[in-house]
Parts: structure tokens; C-alpha cells; sequence
């Protein structure tokens, strides 16, 4: 729309309180009017990498500042046959590793003009509930850090929705994945731990439907068994700061009283109430009489007062792949599947007795 020579422009403060008197909003027909283009041109100035003049672009954005226009995103999504934006699935959101992992990925999803409508599990066998309020919001894809179904993945490909699964190793099933490779973590932790003459080991073991703790634990009793070791006592924890303390009391009272050389917990957060326990509770010193060990790397990890050692994920690179890949998807659907795995980074901290290694020694594939 462009006015003519019998009808100009009006200026932003006439049209505004023009606006105001139909106690309307401002819409980008109104845009278009004061800065005399086309609506098409206001559209495409609100596009992220659309083709637009900078003279254009500065009519446009002066007339939508002092009108104080905001697009409408759900006009726009009906034009552009997109929603524009990302759903994240969350499970176990107690575990703090997600909160930061999600506050990377708004990040990496935001810088391709996409927004995060965030889903959370409290089970992971809740996901087909959670997947029937994902398809009311029409999302353009979904990073999914929850373990799929072969019948769910198979649902994504059926709606044609672009599926990234998130910190999880679908076995046997194509999707699109980026992981970090919680088998060999597990391993990574027995190896140093048994290097260091650590014999008798426990561990308190993730949700029981969780696949990452499945996976650690399924690493570490594999190494234990090649090395010839003992089986670790196995409790069951909840990712939680409570079954950290509990599960360190359940595993001396079926050892007999025993304390073992090393507790292997399935995140650190159950580390941190395994250490407090410990210390402040059962008198222990750690690591003098017990080592403690964790997942995952998170902030409190690092706090003076705990020092945990640990094994961290490479984060910001998971993100990032996930937010790439994801977008890939979304603009050129089908192929074959892709699977990107990253390895674990061993934290040594101050909680377990280590032999120091020289950095060429130092491996995560025991």
C-alpha cells in the first residue's frame, strides 16, 4: 500500500491518536500507512534474513517505534505456515544438569528466531501425555531429552514433525540424536576410580525409568566384571539431594556395616547429599575413608565446599548441535538420521582418591 500525492502520509503522532480514539491496536497495515510501503515490506522487515532495503528498513522501523506497533506472531504463523516455535521436553526436571541445559538451548533456538515452549516429565513413561499437548501447539520441531518409544518416533514421522532426541542413546532406533556417551562415562568412573585401588564399590542408581541412569550403570558393572572386581551394592535413588543421603545409609547397612572404598552416584546433586551424609553424619572423612563420585558437572558441583569429582558434558557443544540439527531439519525435512555423540570430560575434583595420570593417559574409553 503506498499513499499518493491526494492523500499523504499523516504523520506518526496523527495517526496514533487516531488509533487511540478507535481503541484498536496497532496493526502493520497502520506501519505500512505512516511509512508509505507496502504491508508486504513491513512483513518482510520483521523477517529474520529477509531481502529488504536499509532505507526501507528505517521508514519502516521509525514508523513501528513511535506507534509502538509489535507483530503479531500468530498472524504471522498463519502467513508463514509456521508457530515459530521449539518444543523442549524435559524429564526428571529436579535434576539441576536440565535447567542448564535448557537455559543453553533457549539460547542456541533464539539466534534462528524461534522461541521454547518447555514440556516437562516428572516420569518418563508420562511422555504420551505430554506428546498429545505437544501437537495441539502445531510446533515447527522438538528436542526431546526423554527415552521415544519406536511408535512415538515413528508418530514424529507420521505428523512430519522435526525430532531431535536430547542426551539419549535410542538403541536400534533411527532418530536424530545428540547424546554424550553415558555408557562410557560409567566406565570412565570404575577405571579411574579402580586405578587408584578403589576394590569395593556402591552405587546409587538413577529413576528407575531412566535411561541415562541405565546407561552409566550398565557402563560401570560391565567394567567391574572385566576387571575382575567385585559387584557394586546397587540402590535406588531418585536424582535428588534425599535419596543421595538415604541411598549412602542403605548401602552401608547391606554391606554389613561396611563402609565400601567408593559410592558412585547417577548425578551430582545425589552426591552432594551422599557427601553431606558422610561428613556430617556418619563422621567419614572423605576421601581418606570414602571416595564419592557423581555425573554430570553441574554449578553447585564446583562449590568449594564440595569440590566433586565428576564427569562433566561437553554442554554448550550439545546445545549448539542440537539447535543445528534441529533447524536443518525443519528446513529440509527427510534423509537419514544423524547421531552425534560427545564424550564425557572427567572432573577430578577433591571427593575421591586418584592417582594422578599424565595427559596422555588420561582416556574416558577404558
Amino acid at each position: 500500500m503506498r499513499t499518493t500525492k491526494d492523500a499523504p502520509a499523516p504523520t506518526i503522532a496523527e495517526h496514533k491518536a487516531a488509533i487511540q480514539r478507535e481503541n484498536r491496536r496497532v496493526t502493520s497495515y497502520d506501519v505500512a500507512l505512516v511509512a508509505g510501503v507496502s504491508q508486504s515490506a513491513v512483513s518482510r522487515c520483521f523477517k529474520p534474513g529477509a531481502s529488504v532495503s536499509k532505507h526501507t528498513y528505517a521508514r519502516v522501523m521509525k514508523a513501528a517505534d513511535g506507534l509502538e506497533y509489535i507483530p503479531n506472531a500468530a498472524a504471522r504463523s498463519l502467513i508463514t505456515r509456521r508457530s515459530n516455535m521449539v518444543a523442549v521436553i524435559i524429564s526428571n526436571a529436579a535434576n539441576l544438569f536440565y535447567p542448564e541445559a535448557l537455559s543453553e538451548l533457549s539460547k542456541h533456538v533464539a539466534r534462528g528466531g524461534k522461541r521454547v515452549l518447555l514440556f516437562t516429565l516428572h516420569k518418563e513413561s508420562e511422555l504420551d501425555l505430554v506428546l498429545n499437548d505437544v501437537w495441539q501447539y502445531q510446533v515447527d520441531g522438538v528436542i526431546a531429552a526423554a527415552t521415544l518409544s519406536e511408535a512415538q518416533v515413528a508418530e514424529f514421522e507420521r505428523r512430519r514433525v522435526p525430532l531431535v532426541i536430547f542426551n539419549r542413546n535410542l538403541r536400534g532406533q533411527a532418530a536424530n540424536t545428540v547424546a554424550c556417551d553415558q555408557y562410557e562415562a560409567g566406565r570412565a568412573l570404575v577405571s579411574r576410580l579402580a586405578a587408584a585401588g578403589h576394590r569395593v564399590f556402591g552405587m546409587i542408581d538413577g529413576a528407575q525409568d531412566n535411561a541415562v541412569a541405565s546407561e552409566r550403570r550398565r557402563g560401570a558393572c560391565e567394567r567391574l566384571a572385566e576387571l575382575g572386581l567385585p559387584e557394586a551394592v546397587i540402590v535406588r535413588g531418585n536424582f535428588d539431594y534425599a535419596s543421595g543421603k538415604l541411598g549412602l545409609r542403605e548401602i552401608i547397612a547391606r554391606s554389613g556395616g561396611r563402609v565400601p572404598d567408593a559410592v558412585i552416584c547417577g548425578s551430582d546433586v545425589m552426591a552432594i547429599g551422599c557427601l553431606d551424609c558422610a561428613r556430617h553424619e556418619l563422621g567419614l572423612a572423605v576421601p581418606a575413608q570414602l571416595s564419592v563420585a557423581g555425573f554430570d558437572a553441574v554449578e553447585a558441583s564446583n562449590w568449594l565446599s564440595y569440590n566433586l569429582t565428576t564427569l562433566r558434558h561437553p554442554m554448550q557443544q550439545m546445545t549448539a548441535a542440537a539447535a543445528e540439527l534441529l533447524y536443518s531439519l525443519i528446513d529440509n525435512p527427510g534423509g537419514a538420521a544423524e547421531k552425534r555423540m560427545f564424550a564425557p570430560q572427567f572432573v577430578e575434583g577433591a571427593t575421591a582418591r586418584l592417582v594422578a595420570l599424565p595427559p596422555a593417559a588420561v582416556s574416558l574409553a577404558a
